[in-house]
């Protein structure tokens, strides 16, 4: 973490490290954070030691084929080929205050929950996968496809069931290897010269736009606002939109008129729905709506029934935007298990176990809330629908590293655009477990030594 952290710059750009704030003026994206290293003439003369800080960023190649701001001369860009370099402050409307919009690429788009646990023998509330999962009935199904192996697979009967359980025309369904290929596809296939990311959010959608050269404008909703969507605070000029509902990491579940309103002809608005048949009776879903125009909305199956190594989701949009992405997949991209998955993940009673886990995940994470209320150190985000929470509290670096210590894993928050190294993300689990972690955040929060009143 950096050592003196500012809540200004953090506030401002989504860092709370002012040499990285510098290093990203005129760059895309940080390379090296900060890093404080001791030297300098004070050490020399035998004062107390003085400190060098160093960020280092790279500027991507100017989208116009000319010279970028040190006056070399760059390539041009497949992506924005013959326009302007896109950049988020030149969309933003002069009465939205600045700090909600920011183009570095800054906090590691790529890091994941399954790295705090990988490897080790830990209480894993850094990942959102329901526990217990696949049930027995599913591994069954999944098994019993392994037979037909030798063929190609076939994904029509899955695809049918998905548009069934839905209610949609079959044309309007994409079986695709989880939400995070759906989320490479729109990267790739999608035309889109000005994309915008609202964050915090999943980080794979921005990662999956800048691999595909994109130049990605971010959204940033605020703490003191509880992370609630404004749709007046999205560009006009924004062509692509990505959203999460409920969204992670905040758990926030917005409403869907909101969403509605971040909607027009032109425009391509993506909501990322992985968690929404956590969220009791799917309200606020858009799922089978086929009167917003541009909409486009992703499913998975990984979380709720425990099938993240197996790689299932589907996409759900206009007929046209769905034989777009079809056209960006390779051959056969969904295999003969994952079908078998998606087709029995449809069936009524698996419907109705999805919904009693619904109810269980709300009951139990009121449990966690009210356990995390007793800490006066801890910050809940309010309103939590998810299968996680989202708390802030001070020093929650060294929290992590203690709970590490004493057998828990949380979600480390600063790899999230908007957030800083104070935020954690915790997995809502059986009342059981809750009980056993909460009693691990008391020993964690005593355990740190006090801080100096200077």
């Amino acid at each position: 973490p950096p050592p003196h952290p500012s809540a200004a710059v953090g506030a401002a750009v989504g860092t709370v490290s002012v040499a990285e704030a510098a290093a990203l003026i005129e760059a895309d994206e940080l390379v090296v954070p900060k890093t404080r290293a001791p030297g300098g003439k004070a050490a020399v003369k035998g004062m107390a030691k003085g400190v060098a800080t160093c960020a280092v960023a790279r500027r991507f190649p100017a989208s116009d084929g000319t010279s970028d701001v040190s006056g070399r001369k760059t390539s041009t860009s497949p992506v924005t080929a013959g326009s302007r370099p896109f950049t988020m402050a030149a969309m933003n409307p002069p009465t939205h205050p600045p700090t909600r919009d920011i183009e570095s690429a800054g906090p590691d788009l790529w890091h994941h929950g399954d790295a705090e646990v990988r490897g080790e023998n830990l209480t894993d509330l850094a990942v959102n996968v329901r526990t217990h999962t696949p049930p027995p009935w599913l591994r069954e199904r999944i098994a019993a496809s392994l037979t037909s192996l030798a063929a190609y697979p076939d994904g029509s009967s899955a695809r049918a069931a998905v548009a069934g359980r839905h209610g949609l025309p079959v044309e309007r369904v994409l079986l695709t290897a989880g939400a995070a290929e759906a989320f490479v596809l729109i990267a790739r296939a999608l035309p889109a010269r000005r994309p915008v990311v609202v964050h915090p959010q999943f980080t794979e959608p921005e990662a999956a736009l800048r691999a595909a050269g994109h130049e990605v404008g971010r959204v940033l909703l605020r703490a003191g606002d509880g992370f609630r969507l404004d749709p007046a605070a999205v560009p006009e000029e924004a062509d692509l939109v990505m959203v999460g509902n409920p969204t992670n990491p905040t758990s926030v579940l917005h409403p869907a008129a909101l969403l509605e309103k971040l909607a027009r002809p032109g425009r391509t608005l993506v909501v990322d729905e992985a968690f929404m048949d956590v969220v009791p009776g799917e309200r606020e879903a858009l799922c089978d709506r086929t009167d917003i125009p541009g909409l486009v909305v992703l499913r998975s199956l990984t979380k709720t029934w425990g099938l993240a190594g197996l790689r299932i989701g589907y996409v759900l949009a206009e007929p046209e935007t769905v034989a777009r992405l079809a056209d960006a997949q390779p051959l056969w991209p969904v295999s003969t298990p994952a079908l078998a998955a998606a087709e029995a993940c449809m069936e009524p009673r698996a419907l109705v176990e999805a919904a009693e886990a619904a109810d269980r995940i709300t009951v139990d994470r009121a449990h966690l809330l009210a356990g995390l209320a007793e800490f006066s150190e801890v910050e809940v985000v309010e309103e939590a629908r998810g299968p996680f929470v989202l708390v802030r509290l001070e020093r929650a670096a060294d929290v992590r590293e203690r709970l590490r210590l004493l057998g828990f894993a949380a979600r480390r928050g600063d790899t999230f655009p908007g957030l800083g190294p104070q935020w954690l993300r915790l997995a809502v689990r059986d009342r059981a477990t809750t009980n056993r972690f909460l009693q691990a955040l008391d020993q964690a929060v005593q355990a740190l030594p006090a801080r100096s009143g200077r």
